[in-house]
């Protein structure tokens, strides 16, 4: 698949806000500074689409970005939030909830890993949570050219092998890196199959 136009359209506060909900949807989420904004940067090859920062939990509201006029990518806030209240996690919280279970157009969530650790609880949680509402996901282990292969392929294997213990079936991963653009076309490819899939079906009503 090529990119040829992303733009962004709107912050919404809550999933009542979001655009309607007529294209194929792609939200991005993981951990505060897990280089979310910056992957999808790398994905569009357009800099400066998705706002990067040195202070996580920077994302606090649903982004949406229209992709080629056909689909969106969404950057939503993260979890394992920094310092925040209570009030302001729970706010959060409740606003991914709502959006992630409510959304119909969402397609597929990318939850986004850092592979530099090993397996961290809020990732795990978060993967579950996903597990029991039925919602599809991928994995997308971050920052791999920030460590050696041998450690970042340790990390995978790690995660993987810590949700094989309840998971009867492995939902499928891609490792990334913004530096040397890796998983790019993969994940791009992943996307543009799914919205074959998606075109076949309304097809088909």
């Amino acid at each position: 698949m090529t990119i040829k136009q992303a733009v962004y359209v709107i912050s919404s506060p809550s999933v009542e806000t979001c655009p309607k909900p007529e294209k194929p949807e792609y939200a991005f989420i993981g951990r505060s500074n897990v280089g979310k904004s910056s992957l999808i940067n790398m994905l569009c090859n357009k800099e400066g689409l998705a706002k990067t920062s040195s202070t996580p939990g920077k994302t606090k509201i649903i982004n949406h970005f229209l992709i080629n006029n056909a689909w969106y990518i969404v950057d939503l806030p993260g979890y394992g939030y920094a310092k925040i209240s209570q009030s302001q996690r729970r706010q959060w919280e409740q606003m991914i909830e709502n959006y992630l279970r409510k959304r119909e157009n969402l397609v597929n969530v990318f939850i986004l890993i850092d592979s530099r650790h090993t397996p961290q609880a809020n990732d795990l949680e978060f993967v579950h949570k996903l597990g029991k509402w039925e919602v599809p996901f991928t994995l997308v282990f971050t920052k791999a050219d920030k460590e050696k292969p041998t450690v970042v392929e340790r990390h995978v294997k790690a995660f993987l092998d810590k949700l094989r213990e309840t998971w009867q079936f492995l939902p499928r991963n891609f490792v990334t890196s913004i530096t040397k653009k890796q998983g790019r076309d993969e994940i791009l490819n992943f996307i543009d199959d799914c919205n074959k899939a998606v075109k076949e079906k309304q097809n088909e009503i």
